[in-house]
């Protein structure tokens, strides 16, 4: 049986139309893919490309701190992605009642934290850099609450007192410097972080404890 030149073309065509529907779906799911392709949870990431909404006050990156010493180049806040996940879940609680987390220190690059220890060669205040802490692997972040007017909660100590009084099970404080306290590290914990019982600000993420220690660094502009 001859089959005439029009049904020809008409067959040639719907072939062409089936080839062409196929080609573009092949690319918009290559597109899709590369598009929705997850971060590692253990990649470090920069919070300011993730959420605006906290404040920053990064210490180590002034000569205001302990250590009298600028150690930071520049004033950037890395974590680990799941650090960051979780740290923008507990935000959004403090953001409820008009509250918002302010920074002082983030993840600390190994080298950082020995060029630290030769400033102060002391375990009480620095870690020792040949066993590392948590803020050398992504899951540290010292922390305290402001409200709406950007004024700090009174935490009853200031940021990086090395006395009891910064300590959690201190009881001699204001009925309201205790309920700061307290509301600080409830919604913490309630997000996946623990904290330390000498110092009210600090809390490591839970699930980064066993992530290795790190020397990764970041560009400043």
């Amino acid at each position: 049986m001859k089959i005439s030149t029009s049904s020809k073309l008409q067959l040639l065509l719907f072939l062409g139309f089936i080839l062409f529907g196929v080609s573009v779906k092949a690319q918009n799911e290559a597109y899709s893919s590369e598009t929705t392709q997850e971060i590692a949870d253990t990649t470090f990431v920069n919070l300011k490309e993730y959420s605006n909404d906290f404040i920053y006050d990064m210490k180590y990156a002034t000569e205001d701190n302990f250590l009298k010493a600028k150690v930071y180049d520049c004033a950037e806040c890395l974590l680990r992605y799941k650090t960051v996940k979780a740290l923008i879940a507990a935000n959004k609680e403090f953001m409820k009642q008009g509250c918002k987390i302010k920074l002082f220190d983030c993840y600390r690059p190994l080298s950082i934290q020995k060029k630290m220890w030769e400033i102060v060669s002391n375990p009480k205040y620095v870690a020792d850099p040949k066993k590392g802490s948590i803020h050398n692997r992504g899951g540290a972040v010292d922390i305290t609450v402001v409200n709406a007017y950007g004024i700090e909660l009174e935490m009853g100590t200031d940021f990086d007192f090395f006395g009891i009084q910064a300590s959690h099970n201190y009881t001699k404080l204001p009925v309201s410097v205790k309920a700061n306290r307290k509301y600080l590290k409830t919604v913490m914990i309630k997000n996946g972080f623990n904290f330390f019982d000498s110092e009210w600000w600090h809390y490591n993420l839970k699930a980064g404890l066993n992530d290795k220690v790190s020397n990764q660094k970041w560009k400043c502009d």
